[in-house]
């Protein structure tokens, strides 16, 4: 769970070289920017990390995540929060929740999903079809 706390803190910064010390170089990164970024992949590996970044500074001008509980569910970690975004174009601001996988301290996956409660399902779907 102590990754994942790092994680969010270096995203807090902004420090991309944070993430990535974090970061497996195979992770999976969806996030819901990717959506208004045009995206239809996840973000894929150090590379994908590095045009998450980029599309956030091209589709926000202010992106600020707020993880509030934190919770292990079987072998991911759970975090729920808030996020508020900005741009011209559009604002942003309702609960959140993220989905991560963490292997030998580094993070192999996370899924952003678009309310809380999105996040929570997803987390007991995937523990009942284990």
């Amino acid at each position: 769970m102590d990754v994942v706390k790092d994680v969010f803190a270096a995203f807090a910064k902004r420090d991309l070289e944070g993430v990535l010390e974090f970061a497996s170089p195979d992770i999976e990164f969806v996030a819901v920017t990717s959506d208004y970024a045009g995206r239809t992949e996840p973000y894929r590996g150090h590379e994908g990390i590095r045009q998450y970044f980029r599309d956030v500074a091209e589709v926000w001008d202010e992106l600020l995540l707020t993880p509030t509980d934190y919770r292990m569910v079987g072998d991911q970690v759970l975090v729920t929060g808030r996020v508020s975004a900005r741009s011209p174009a559009r604002v942003v601001s309702g609960s959140t929740g993220w989905v991560w996988r963490v292997r030998d301290g580094k993070v192999v996956r996370c899924h952003v999903y678009a309310s809380a409660e999105d996040a929570i399902a997803a987390v007991s779907d995937s523990r009942g079809a284990a």
